[in-house]
């Protein structure tokens, strides 16, 4: 299915890029992509979503993809969940948000910290408020590691590897270029440094507990956490706390796949996010 363009005006009018599929009259699916990521990440499944009745709305996060840089530096997680509210105004309906990662922890901070309707549903892919330091370490180390650009694609191809060991390498120009860029000679990944300088990860800062906790204990809607059994960040005991504190949650466990669900076992990903859209949302809202 075709995509088209489309811009949309975030917190303090930071200019958010996305690619938007399906009827513009059906219920809106707002995606939302990890740190370093773009809203390339989710493979076929905004499109596979869309097949299935849903508009889709793929967006790439401030400081990513062709979205803008923060002038002011602002990657806050209030920032993060500002851009969610100002998207989701914009869509006319309350839509099913599904964030990986640092999409998730902005989508949960925006569906729980609002006194109003945000979302009508809420899918958290590998990520919990609760996550093992060690893995979320290993993505700020993957991050970090093309600061600096590389000499070629395969030297890019070969840190993206090294990041996800359970899957072939692959060099794959076409798609290597949509994350990054060529600069004076080299390659960097099409992300604003300053993301990671200011040591921007997927674990709120203790500062923000307090306001996580908040929204832990104001989310009411139906919610799905989609978990990588390989991944090294979701652990059992951030499931556990999840769960017991979201009344309406359930988990789906993934074969075979690590933290990006979505890159890993994409048709498994899709098929567990539409059954949860058919069976959970859309008798809520038909």
């Amino acid at each position: 299915m075709n995509a088209e363009r489309v811009v949309f005006e975030g917190f303090e009018g930071v200019r958010l890029v996305a690619d938007v599929r399906g009827d513009p009259d059906a219920w809106p699916v707002l995606f939302l992509h990890g740190g370093g990521q773009t809203r390339y990440a989710w493979g076929s499944t905004a499109d596979t979503v869309a097949t299935h009745g849903w508009r889709t709305v793929a967006l790439d996060l401030r400081g990513h993809g062709d979205s803008d840089w923060a002038p002011n530096g602002d990657y806050s997680f209030t920032a993060f969940g500002g851009d969610c509210l100002a998207v989701v105004d914009q869509l006319g309906k309350p839509p099913v948000l599904i964030g990986a990662s640092l999409g998730g922890m902005s989508a949960m901070l925006a569906e729980g910290t609002s006194d109003r309707t945000v979302s009508c549903g809420l899918v958290l892919v590998d990520i919990t408020p609760k996550s093992n330091p060690a893995g979320i370490q290993r993505i700020a180390t993957f991050m970090q590691s093309g600061l600096d650009g590389f000499d070629t694609l395969e030297a890019a191809a070969d840190a993206i590897a090294a990041y996800t060991p359970q899957r072939a390498k692959r060099v794959n120009p076409a798609g290597l270029m949509k994350v990054l860029r060529q600069r004076d000679g080299r390659w960097y990944w099409h992300w604003d440094p300053r993301l990671i300088r200011q040591e921007r990860t997927e674990v709120v800062p203790d500062r923000l507990v307090g306001l996580l906790d908040v929204a832990m204990s104001n989310i009411r809607v139906p919610t799905l956490l989609v978990r990588g059994l390989l991944s090294d960040v979701v652990t059992q005991e951030g499931v556990d706390d999840l769960l017991a504190r979201i009344p309406d949650a359930t988990v789906v466990g993934v074969e075979g796949a690590a933290h990006m669900i979505a890159g890993d076992r994409n048709d498994a990903f899709s098929d567990a996010v539409v059954d949860f859209l058919q069976d959970r949302i859309l008798p809520t809202i038909g």
